[in-house]
């Protein structure tokens, strides 16, 4: 198993975000984990990308505990997370935005802007993931100028340019339209077969990509796991369409 997480608990003050959730991933999986607003999805992807420490349990990725490392350090380790760098850094150009990526992956981040400007093997690396995900043509665009639609799949290639073994990607289609979608999520999968991505997380609150896409998905619900089956086990069981997917899911 590439990610295991054990009893995870996380409070804030006497409120629990988590209380004793556990999953592990394996190699080849897709996962999904969905749940209403204030499930404890962003709680618990904080903590399974090292970026919150979590109050009781642990965070074991190949077999090493990380729980609260930091994201740097997960990312160096084969574990990464979208940078979302678009909303960080507008005014870069798409390339600019995949260098920022490849040169956090060099360790090479006190010469952030130097290394942009001259660096081959941070320019080739660069390159190579902008033509992956279909970016090559707009690589001179500054980023905040990019349809809304190449704006998700910048942030997605953003973290495939860290290299990782797995990757966790929150609400990746998120504000885009039915078709970008899509075709956000066929260019994500292409390019993870291409790079050898052994395993992907995603949040994601749209149905139709979770079922389409995912080949497990746990449900959360007031901070516990209430259920962690295939798609098709996830549709019949009542506790999840009522707690979680709703009635027009079932439907559909």
């Amino acid at each position: 198993m590439i990610l295991q997480a054990d009893g995870l608990r996380k409070f804030y003050g006497e409120f629990c975000a988590l209380d004793g959730v556990s999953l592990g991933v394996d190699a080849g999986e897709f996962v999904s984990i969905i749940g209403p607003n204030g499930a404890g999805k962003s709680t618990l992807i904080n903590i399974l990308t090292g970026i919150t420490r979590p109050s009781a349990g642990t965070v074991r990725f190949k077999d090493r505990e990380v729980g609260g490392i930091g994201p740097v350090r997960l990312a160096r380790l084969g574990m990464a997370r979208s940078f979302q760098l678009v909303q960080i850094f507008p005014d870069l150009t798409v390339l600019e935005t995949l260098q920022a990526a490849v040169v956090a992956r060099l360790g090479r981040g006190t010469r952030l802007f130097a290394s942009l400007a001259g660096d081959h093997e941070v320019q080739e690396g660069a390159l190579e993931v902008a033509e992956l995900f279909g970016l090559g043509d707009q690589r001179h665009m500054p980023a905040r100028h990019l349809p809304q639609g190449d704006k998700k799949l910048l942030d997605v290639a953003s973290a495939f340019a860290l290299k990782p073994e797995i990757i966790l990607l929150d609400e990746p289609t998120s504000g885009v339209s039915t078709a970008d979608k899509t075709a956000i999520m066929e260019t994500l999968v292409a390019a993870s077969k291409r790079i050898g991505l052994r395993a992907i997380i995603q949040v994601e609150h749209d149905m139709d990509i979770v079922f389409a896409y995912s080949d497990r998905i746990i449900a959360l619900h007031q901070g516990k796991v209430l259920a962690d089956a295939a798609p098709a086990a996830i549709l019949s069981d009542q506790r999840v369409i009522d707690a979680v997917i709703g009635r027009r899911a079932r439907a559909s």
